[in-house]
């Protein structure tokens, strides 16, 4: 190995929640190392252009999601367009607001600039273009296979990083799947969203208050449900490397098709006209693999009290419900000093369809930290902690984890 290096607490994975679970441990007091295999944090948040903050609350005016979540939001909004509505701006108020929904659009690129500035000032120690490789386990834990690291390469070379505990943000359940924990895969119709220009918009930019029309998006593919999807397209797995490379040049031929065609009914100039600015950096993969946790996100019970509850997810699809997460779904299965958060923790159904998005993310992030500094300072693993000793953290920081908190 051509390095080695040790932490308190490893982030794998530096989207939404791998940030907001760093944001938390470092502010914490612990050595936090964030590994990021891109060179720009944020995840698909950034490099992967899904750039809607989606909603913080339920629909009918009650905030449901706060701390690092809400912190986020307004970062991403702080060096590029993009506002929340009116009524939620307003830092004093008292009563929930009904009405528009507490959200926003926002500037990729500057919401990655706002995430360096905040690590920047938590002291975290970041590792861009840094790939996870491999969980490294302890080897005088024979029954129970205890997490103590991962194994990485950059172009230093190979490496290993170890802590008290790690928390897998990878997406995909990468360190906790390879740590041996049981995992759920899932698969994918073909998506692209893609950052478009076009004169026409422009034009609407020069008129506007702001510059969000040039913010325009445009989709090719289907929905999540496989609308609109192309009839001669299978489904994609983002667990097999040769789907994913396919998933990635399939939709870029589409996306190229389309053009083509719009292009085209333009006339000489269409090239000129409208045409893609930027292109995803990374799969935009919906749902791939997550850990089979100590608890489950059950799709079937939203607005149900969860005694284990850690936090809220408001269905960003329609007002109204909401679902308590456990906190044994932070918590994979068969291994010891891991934490999961983002997109791969345990829920299923409609359930992950709900919290695979930015919000969630970052609320599982931060909670994920929270339990982590728990671990490191009980000198013991994340599954030894009681979710009432989490609830007792988020109840001093006034962050709401059962419906009956909200409503």
């Amino acid at each position: 190995m051509n390095f080695n290096k040790t932490y308190d607490v490893i982030v794998a994975g530096a989207g939404v929640a791998g940030v907001a679970a760093a944001i938390e441990c470092s502010r914490a007091g612990l050595t936090t190392a964030l590994v990021e295999k891109t060179v720009v944090l944020g995840g698909l948040a950034t490099t992967g252009l899904i750039n809607g903050y989606l909603p913080l609350c339920d629909g009918y005016g009650h905030q449901a999601i706060y701390g690092i979540a809400e912190e986020l939001l307004h970062l991403s909004i702080k060096y590029g367009p993009g506002q929340v509505p009116d009524a939620w701006a307003q830092a004093d108020r008292e009563v929930p607001t009904p009405g528009a929904r507490y959200m926003a659009i926002f500037s990729p690129a500057a919401f990655a600039l706002a995430i360096d500035e905040v690590l920047f000032e938590a002291g975290i120690d970041t590792w861009l273009d840094t790939l996870v490789c491999a969980s490294v386990l302890d080897p005088a834990h024979t029954e129970v296979p205890r997490l103590v690291g991962i194994e990485v390469e950059n172009k230093s070379g190979r490496g290993v990083l170890r802590a008290a505990a790690v928390i897998d943000t990878t997406g995909d359940a990468d360190v906790a799947y390879r740590a041996g924990a049981p995992c759920v895969e899932s698969d994918n119709w073909l998506s692209l969203w893609a950052i478009e220009a076009s004169l026409v918009h422009a034009r609407q930019a020069v008129n506007a208050p702001d510059s969000t029309s040039l913010l325009e998006m445009i989709h090719v593919g289907g929905d999540a449900w496989g609308r609109n999807s192309p009839p001669d397209q299978p489904k994609f797995h983002g667990t097999d490397g040769r789907s994913v490379t396919r998933f990635v040049l399939e939709g870029r031929r589409l996306l190229r098709e389309t053009y083509r065609s719009r292009q085209d009914e333009i006339g000489e100039a269409g090239r000129c006209r409208i045409f893609p600015t930027a292109l995803p950096a990374i799969a935009q993969f919906r749902t791939t693999r997550r850990i089979d946790g100590l608890e489950t996100m059950s799709p079937a019970y939203p607005n149900t009290h969860v005694t284990t509850s850690i936090g809220l997810v408001p269905d960003w699809r329609r007002p109204g419900p909401m679902w308590e997460v456990p906190y044994g779904a932070l918590v994979a299965r068969g291994v010891q000093g891991l934490l999961v958060a983002g997109r791969c923790f345990s829920a299923e159904g409609e359930a992950w369809e709900v919290s695979r998005v930015i919000p969630p993310a970052a609320l599982t992030g931060q909670v994920a930290g929270i339990a982590a500094t728990l671990a490191v300072r009980q000198r013991t693993t994340p599954d030894a902690i009681c979710a009432a000793d989490v609830q007792r953290v988020l109840q001093g920081r006034r962050m709401p984890f059962h419906t009956s908190d909200v409503l």
